[in-house]
C-alpha cells in the first residue's frame, strides 16, 4: 500500500495524510541515529583496517549497513511503491578475514551504501521529519489553543511557532496559526514520496552501472551465441569421425555379409560378429555424445542427483550437499551441471587435493534481490586459483554471465580453495 493518494473520497485523503505522518516521523525516529551511528563505526572500523583490527570489525558493521539499507528498501516498497533492487557483489563463504573485508571493498554497492547513509541522515531526515511535522505541529497548536496553555502559563507562557502564547486571546492566535499550517498538511504524502525517491535515487544502481551490466549481459549472451556454435560443430564432428563412421562401415560390412551368406558362411558369421561389435561402439558413442550435450540424469532426476552421480565419478573422495526444494529451468540446470563439472575438472587437475566437498542450495530471497541458485565447491589442495590463469574458470565465469550469474574464487596460497557460483533463479 503506498501513501501517494491523488484522488478519493475526503476520508480516503486524510486517511494517506495521517498515514503519511505516522511513517515520516517514524522514519524520522529511525533515520537519523540508525545512519549516524552506522556511518560512524564504519569509518572507524575502516581506519583501524591497516593496523588488523578493522579487518575483523568492518564486515560485521557492513554487515549491519546492509540490512539497514535493505530494511529501507522493504519500506519504500511497502509504504511509497518505490522498488530500489539490490546490487551487491556475492561474498565467497568461508573466505578469510582479509579476503571477505577486502571483497566486500571492491564493491561499488558497499560505497553506494555509504553515501546513502550521508544522504539519509541529512536530506532523507528532512524530508521524513517535514512528513510528520505538517501534520503533527498543527495538530499541537490546536492543542495549545484549546487550553494546553494553561500549563505553561506560570512559568512565562508557550511558544507556538512566532506566537507567544500567555493567555486566551494569543492562545486563539496560535490556534488560528495552525489552522493555516493545517492546510498545508495535504503534501505529507508528497513528502514521504519525495523521501524514497530520494533514497532510491541515491541507493539504487547509477546509469553508469546499469550501462557496464548491459554490456556484460551483451558480451556474456555474444560468448553464449558463439559457445553454442562451438559445441554444434563438436557434435557435427563427433558424429562424422565416430558414431557415422561407424554406421557405413557396418553398412559396408552388412553388404559384404550378404554376398559371402552362400560362398562362405563362416566368413559371414565372423563379419555378422564384428558388426554386432561395432554396432554396441557406435551405440555408447552416442550415450557418450547424449551425456555430453544434456547428462540422462539431469533432465530425468534434476541437478542435485546429476552432481551427486557426477561425485561418484571423480578419482577424488567428493562430498556432496544438497538443500535445493524443487527444480530450477532447464537452460539452469545445465549451466550449473556443467559449470560444477568444469570446476571439478580443474580440482582434480591442479588442486593436489585428495577431497572436495560440493554444496548446493537455493534462497527464495538472496542479496540480490529474487531467488538465488549458489553452489559452492571447495577442496583442500594447493590454493592459489586465479580466474583467467589457464584454470578454466574463466569460461565458467562466461557461461554462468550468459544467466546474469557470477562466479568468486577465494583461494590462498596453501588453501583451500573455495569457488563459489550464484545463479538468479525461481
Amino acid at each position: 500500500m503506498t501513501t501517494n493518494t491523488k484522488s478519493g473520497s475526503p476520508t480516503g485523503r486524510m486517511r494517506a495524510v495521517a498515514l503519511a505522518a505516522g511513517r515520516g516521523f517514524v522514519l524520522a525516529l529511525v533515520t537519523l541515529p540508525g545512519a549516524v551511528v552506522l556511518f560512524t563505526l564504519t569509518l572507524v572500523s575502516m581506519a583501524l583496517i591497516p593496523v588488523g583490527v578493522g579487518a575483523y570489525t568492518t564486515p560485521w558493521l557492513l554487515a549491519g549497513v546492509r540490512t539497514f539499507a535493505d530494511r529501507r528498501r522493504v519500506l519504500a516498497a511497502e509504504w511509497g511503491g518505490v522498488r530500489i533492487p539490490r546490487g551487491y557483489r556475492p561474498v565467497p563463504e568461508g573466505a578469510n578475514t582479509w579476503a571477505r573485508t577486502y571483497a566486500l571493498l571492491r564493491d561499488p554497492a558497499v560505497w553506494r551504501d555509504l553515501r546513502w547513509l550521508q544522504v539519509d541522515m541529512t536530506a532523507g531526515f528532512v524530508t521524513a521529519l517535514l512528513a510528520a511535522a505538517l501534520v503533527l505541529y498543527p495538530l499541537e497548536g490546536l492543542v495549545v489553543a484549546a487550553g494546553l496553555w494553561r500549563a505553561f502559563a506560570s512559568s512565562g507562557g508557550y511558544w507556538y511557532g512566532f506566537v507567544h502564547v500567555t493567555d486566551q486571546i494569543s492562545a486563539l492566535l496560535a490556534g488560528a496559526l495552525a489552522v493555516a499550517l493545517l492546510a498545508l498538511s495535504p503534501l505529507a504524502p508528497r513528502l514521504l514520496d519525495a523521501h524514497f525517491r530520494l533514497t532510491r535515487a541515491v541507493l539504487g544502481a547509477s546509469q553508469g552501472e546499469l550501462a557496464e551490466r548491459v554490456r556484460v549481459l551483451t558480451e556474456t549472451r555474444k560468448d553464449a551465441v558463439d559457445t553454442s556454435a562451438a559445441e554444434l560443430r563438436r557434435i557435427e564432428r563427433d558424429l562424422h569421425d565416430g558414431a557415422q563412421a561407424r554406421l557405413v562401415a557396418m553398412g559396408m560390412d552388412l553388404g559384404t555379409v550378404e554376398a559371402l551368406m552362400d560362398k562362405d558362411p563362416e566368413k559371414a558369421k565372423a563379419l555378422l560378429a564384428q558388426t554386432r561389435r561395432s554396432s554396441a561402439d557406435a551405440l555408447t558413442e552416442l550415450r557418450d555424445l547424449v551425456r555430453g550435450i544434456h547428462p540422462p540424469v539431469l533432465a530425468e532426476r534434476g541437478l542435485g542427483d546429476a552432481v551427486r552421480a557426477l561425485a561418484l565419478r571423480m578419482p577424488v573422495a567428493t562430498e556432496v550437499n544438497v538443500e535445493l526444494n524443487g527444480r530450477a529451468d532447464a537452460p539452469v540446470e545445465s549451466a550449473a551441471y556443467f559449470a560444477v563439472s568444469e570446476v571439478l575438472t580443474n580440482a582434480v587437475k591442479h588442486s593436489g587435493a585428495d577431497r572436495i566437498w560440493i554444496d548446493l542450495h537455493h534462497s527464495e530471497e538472496s542479496e540480490r534481490g529474487g531467488g538465488m541458485l549458489r553452489i559452492s565447491v571447495t577442496d583442500n589442495g594447493r590454493g592459489g586459483v586465479v580466474i583467467g590463469a589457464g584454470t578454466g574458470l574463466a569460461g565458467v565465469e562466461r557461461r554462468l554471465g550468459t544467466f546474469d550469474g557470477v562466479l568468486a574464487v577465494s583461494s590462498p596460497a596453501g588453501g583451500p580453495t573455495m569457488v563459489t557460483m550464484e545463479i538468479p533463479c525461481a
